[in-house]
């Protein structure tokens, strides 16, 4: 189900985003070291390709996904000289991949910008559905329990249309103040939501990169 307003906002901020989106995490590039060479790799909602650049002559085929057609286009500049990476404009609840078309997936930092349980519950079927049997998938997502976030949630009064962890955050670098829809899952919440879809968890782990008592990110390793 495309949402204007998420594209919309990402497209706001594409150019913004890569300036401040430089390096990929140690558990991406730990999970794609850890890959077969040779193989098809999907980066789902792959934002500025930031993950996956280095790792092009590792493939057979990357597919770069992602529902924002300026971020896309920043990926095309970044890619003129390579050739086995392709570029898709789709939105990750609808992917235009056959069944059991690509070995592995990441899908990092973008569940959790889905609004409503329905359609991130959409989304992870369809990573497990385009992977081939005993694919595994990288998925992450931003926690609740965080610093920043953690006392917001204690006293939180839920409006009518939203779900417990929901949250507005605005982009307010570059000078722009553009709102972007979060939701913040708790560790549980996660395991739920990836079990509800059908996968096997190999392993979940927290990770914090900003906050110093609570992790801020959850990293899941699944299996079709």
């Amino acid at each position: 189900m495309k949402d204007r307003n998420l594209h919309e906002t990402w497209d706001k901020i594409a150019n913004s985003f890569d300036k401040t989106r430089k390096k990929p995490w140690k558990e991406c590039t730990d999970f794609i070291e850890s890959l077969e060479p040779s193989t098809i790799l999907l980066d789902a909602c792959c934002g500025n390709a930031r993950n996956i650049l280095s790792f092009h002559n590792k493939f057979k085929r990357i597919i770069c996904l992602d529902f924002s057609s300026n971020l896309l286009k920043i990926v095309k500049e970044k890619i003129k000289e390579i050739e086995n990476i392709e570029l898709i404009h789709a939105n990750v609840e609808d992917i235009p991949l056959k069944d059991d078309s690509v070995d592995n997936v990441i899908f990092i930092a973008a569940l959790h910008n889905l609004k409503g349980k329905k359609n991130r519950i959409k989304s992870l079927k369809e990573i497990k559905r385009v992977l081939k049997k005993d694919g595994k998938a990288l998925i992450s997502v931003w926690s609740r329990e965080q610093d920043k976030f953690r006392d917001l949630f204690k006293d939180k009064k839920i409006k009518e249309g939203e779900e417990f962890g929901d949250i507005e955050i605005c982009w307010k670098q570059d000078g722009l103040d553009v709102p972007r829809f979060y939701h913040l899952y708790s560790k549980d919440e996660f395991v739920q939501d990836l079990e509800q879809s059908g996968f096997k968890i190999v392993d979940i782990k927290g990770a914090k990169f900003c906050s110093k008592d609570y992790d801020d990110n959850y990293f899941a390793i699944v299996k079709k």
